[in-house]
């Protein structure tokens, strides 16, 4: 069995669209990250404001969450490839104007203030809004539907690689060359993804069957109520909202490098680093052993898992241990990511991917930058440490209500068909 899992795995890697796409995802993410380590230290030490931090994610999520349903409509009837490689032109010119801004001769933060850093912020949610959906539809187009769990599995490692290289290069290089080296790096990658786009070949449009809805607003529509009347996807989607909206710690690492860890911007890289580590560690067992048998309990449980990790973080005043329970929280979310990736590639038609995908990034917008904003919230009523912990237990509670309201899920098991 597990053979014929490893074959299926590596089948995938022989299309040679599909190589350039995960060089193009690890790119795309290790740029991003990097650029969320280097704004998060400077905007920090700029205001020392724990509020700043959160609204990071505020900036971030509007723009994504208000674009990503028009993004969805248009991913369907476009040309995908192309939407991307626009779009990740966006995100270059964002880092072009980070890079410049954090020139030295000119002290641009003292003449303008932290509005510059905003403005990248905003541009990035907007361009995350268009890639979420447009990403995900193009990967079902371009391997075939008996591979797209072996293609999610992929697509997580890569991403987790990234995410690995992106914030530990953010860090080392702006703890000991300075902010300007940093996002001209974070530049650098961007203009990598973009040159790279040009090397994968277009599948084309997808062919709207006859009878669908011409409407933009009726095609919106059309994709939220099919996201409503699958209630696998929806617990998925769901389940994945409420518990990073309370468990995630991301937003709140630069104070706890700064001033509970003390360890600088290279430990802040490492800590940003040590979830990834995890995950790709996962990615590399669930490569040889997909989560196809009891796939909605492994989810329930990783997701335990992660609640668990981010309330021990909270009260770990040592960096060894607080690295170790963000490797785990790691290990636990790439179980989740990796499962809820194959549920939306089995689960839907090709012809609906951009608008399931765009409903499903307001789900993680909602989680993640609303989650980062939360923090920052929680955080400055209730304290750094209380207001984790408050996030931890939250997701716990989530996680027991999904388990007994949702059957339907608790019970599922991914098998993709050919």
């Amino acid at each position: 069995m597990k053979k014929i899992f490893s074959n299926e795995a590596f089948e995938v890697m022989h299309i040679r669209n599909f190589r350039l796409f995960m060089a193009y995802r690890f790119l795309m993410t290790s740029a991003t990250l990097m650029q969320s380590v280097v704004v998060g230290w400077l905007l920090y030490n700029i205001t020392k404001s724990v509020l700043s931090l959160g609204m990071i994610g505020l900036t971030e999520v509007i723009p994504q969450v208000g674009i990503a349903l028009f993004a969805g409509h248009f991913v369907d009837i476009w040309d995908r490839k192309r939407i991307i490689f626009y779009t990740t032109f966006l995100l270059l010119l964002g880092s072009l104007i980070l890079a410049v801004y954090s020139l030295p001769s000119y002290d641009f933060h003292q003449l303008l203030g932290v509005w510059p850093i905003y403005l990248t912020i905003f541009l990035t949610g907007l361009s995350r809004g268009i890639l979420m959906p447009a990403n995900t539809a193009l990967l079902g187009q371009l391997v075939p539907r008996r591979l797209l769990t072996g293609a999610a599995t992929w697509s997580s490692t890569t991403w987790q690689v990234g995410a690995v290289t992106g914030p530990a290069l953010g860090g080392l290089v702006y703890g000991f060359f300075g902010v300007l080296p940093a996002l001209s790096l974070v530049f650098f990658f961007y203009l990598s993804c973009t040159l790279l786009l040009l090397f994968i070949k277009s599948p084309g449009k997808v062919v709207v069957p006859e009878g669908s809805t011409e409407g933009i607003f009726a095609r919106m529509k059309e994709g939220i109520h099919y996201v409503f009347n699958n209630q696998i996807l929806l617990g998925a989607f769901t389940l994945d909202m409420f518990a990073v909206l309370f468990g995630g710690a991301v937003a709140m690492l630069p104070v706890f490098a700064s001033d509970i860890l003390k360890v600088g911007p290279e430990g802040l890289g490492i800590l940003r680093a040590c979830p990834a580590i995890g995950a790709i560690l996962m990615s590399i067992v669930l490569t040889f052993n997909p989560p196809v048998k009891n796939s909605g309990k492994l989810l329930l449980y990783s997701v335990f898992g992660f609640g668990i990790s981010m309330i021990v973080f909270a009260l770990s005043k040592n960096f060894y241990l607080s690295a170790f329970v963000l490797f785990l929280s790691g290990v636990f979310d790439d179980v989740s990511v990796v499962i809820r990736a194959s549920i939306l590639q089995i689960f839907t038609s090709d012809e609906m991917k951009g608008r399931v995908a765009a409903v499903n990034s307001i789900f993680i917008g909602s989680s993640n930058e609303l989650g980062a904003f939360e923090s920052g919230v929680t955080a400055g009523l209730m304290g750094l440490v209380p207001s984790v912990i408050f996030g931890g237990a939250m997701t716990l509670l989530v996680v027991a209500f999904a388990a007994v309201k949702s059957p339907t899920l608790r019970n599922l098991k991914l098998k993709a068909n050919s």
